[in-house]
């Protein structure tokens, strides 16, 4: 047995599901491996991105880590802003990266980096194997780092030649352990004595206090006086709809933010870290509540749930009222909205589904129709890094197999990783990709506003708008090998939904804005 035989092994040891795969030269003694093991389930993709994204969309759903690898230091380079949004969503990855062979990487060849310093940044465990007896070992200890209660990333490295390397009598490895999550009492009874005492107080929610569990003992909390309830701004994953209650996402500008926190006395934070504002604007601070005004029930990684339950038993809140109400439909033949987009999206949901969002076009209007829609879960861009929507939303798909999952798109950030379609098509999952196509990058135009900039030169508009020349989403769509409509109405919306879904294979509906 070799090492990269040792590393398949152990994976399926570990009981990973599937590797998100874009190998080179240096990886094909894992290839090989991959052969002989018939449990083990590589995905390929064409960018390493969508690899990394995937990744991160599997382990936000399966609470468990996928595997990925990739070549060398610029190919994993390729990932890196997708593991970026990963980390900030406390993910669970394990990624593999092929080295030069040991006595060659002193030669300084084309390929050669510092691979190690490249996976620090978005990395709480990184390794490079020095023996391929100790293989085994190593892959198991970068699965123990990455799947904490908190989720985290872990990057082995390992040279070509240990691959490849026979091992006689090879290490077992060591054993992988399951999470688990624990909440503590101090964070209870300090939120529970200020409740008692009358203080006005405002949670932010996030982590697994946004699971089915957190959100009834939230909607008890919030029947209390003088206690208000908001999800953070984008959560890893928020359940929404059947009839669960409706927490409001706190405002993404920080003024907004601010003056919504400073109307209470105290600010609690429930599996979320201290708020700061996304970025930073002259005379703004970038704390949007002072210090000494945050109070923690639960950090990110503990049972938030458990913990907003032990809260509202410890207040005797009152029981957990179902959400009532109905979606708003918009005229059949007005023309797509970004409002009419979040409604017809939200009336057509199938129960249970998965959704990526990723873009501001129809991010929120959708959130504010959903409260009413059926029960399903949503995925956000949780750190900023454009290209995530689609590749969580193929990740996701894996995880739940036969589920379907709805990528709320915009055009701009879908290109960023569009062959992500490809390996979508290639797995022919029911996965229906909505492009919100107003061929321009609106987020940067109204940063633009903000900034002071009302009317838009030529410079302005060339580095805003995207329609010179403009996407061909469909031909786009059937390149990659996925069927493809247009919708210009509601109407034409709602029926285009409701065939995608029901086709339960790959389908794109371009959202004619």
């Amino acid at each position: 047995m070799n090492g990269a035989e040792l590393l398949i092994r152990a994976a399926v040891d570990a009981e990973i599901e599937y590797c998100f795969a874009n190998p080179g030269t240096t990886e094909m003694p894992l290839v090989a491996a991959m052969e002989k093991e018939p449990k083990f389930r590589p995905v390929l993709s064409m960018f390493e991105g969508v690899c990394t994204g995937a990744a991160d969309g599997y382990g936000r759903i399966a609470e468990r880590p996928a595997m990925t690898l990739t070549h060398l230091g610029p190919g994993f380079a390729n990932g890196i802003a997708n593991l970026h949004n990963a980390r900030r969503a406390n993910s669970p990855i394990v990624n593999v990266i092929g080295d030069h062979a040991s006595w060659h990487v002193n030669y300084d060849p084309p390929l050669a980096s510092d691979i190690e310093s490249l996976a620090r940044p978005v990395s709480s465990f990184v390794r490079t194997s020095r023996s391929a007896y100790g293989i085994s070992e190593d892959f198991a200890a970068a699965v123990n780092a990455s799947w904490q209660p908190s989720g985290a990333i872990s990057t082995l490295i390992l040279p070509m030649d240990l691959q490849a390397e026979e091992v006689e009598n090879p290490s077992t490895g060591t054993k992988i352990t399951a999470p688990v999550r624990r909440y503590f009492a101090d964070g209870i009874d300090a939120v529970a004595k200020k409740i008692k005492a009358g203080k006005r107080l405002v949670f932010i929610v996030g982590d697994n206090g946004l699971s089915e569990a957190g959100l009834k003992a939230a909607g008890r909390l919030s029947q209390m006086p003088g206690i208000k309830m908001f999800a953070e701004t984008f959560p890893r994953v928020s359940y929404r709809g059947g009839g669960m209650p409706d927490l409001d996402r706190l405002p993404y500008f920080p003024e907004k933010a601010i003056e919504v926190l400073d109307q209470y006395d105290e600010v609690v934070c429930a599996g979320v870290p201290e708020p700061i504002s996304y970025f930073g604007y002259e005379g703004m601070p970038s704390r949007l509540a002072e210090q000494d005004r945050l109070v923690m029930l639960a950090e990110v990684g503990h049972d938030v749930a458990g913990a907003l339950e032990a809260l509202a038993d410890a207040v005797a809140a009152p029981a957990y009222k179902d959400l009532k109400g109905e979606i708003q439909i918009p005229p059949a033949e007005d023309a797509l909205s970004p409002i009419s987009i979040g409604q017809v999206v939200s009336a057509g949901l199938p129960e249970d589904c998965i959704v990526s969002v990723e873009g501001g076009t129809c991010g929120y209007p959708f959130f504010s129709a959903s409260a009413h829609a059926k029960k399903h879960r949503v995925l956000t861009n949780t750190g900023g890094a454009i290209g995530q929507g689609i590749p969580a939303g193929f990740g996701a798909a894996l995880a739940e197999p036969g589920n379907t999952v709805i990528c709320l798109q915009s055009d701009g950030s879908a290109q960023y990783t569009i062959q992500t379609l490809w390996s979508i098509a290639r797995e022919n999952l029911p996965v229906v990709i909505l492009i919100a196509a107003n061929h321009r990058y609106a987020i940067l135009q109204n940063e633009l506003r903000r900034y002071g900039i009302t009317d838009f030169g030529p410079q302005s508009i060339a580095l805003t708008e995207l329609d010179k020349p403009k996407v061909d989403w469909i031909s786009l769509s059937k390149g990659y090998g996925i069927k493809a409509v247009s919708a210009k109405t509601n109407a034409e919306l709602t029926l285009a939904l409701s065939e995608a879904c029901e086709a339960k294979e790959p389908r794109l509906i371009e959202m004619c804005l």
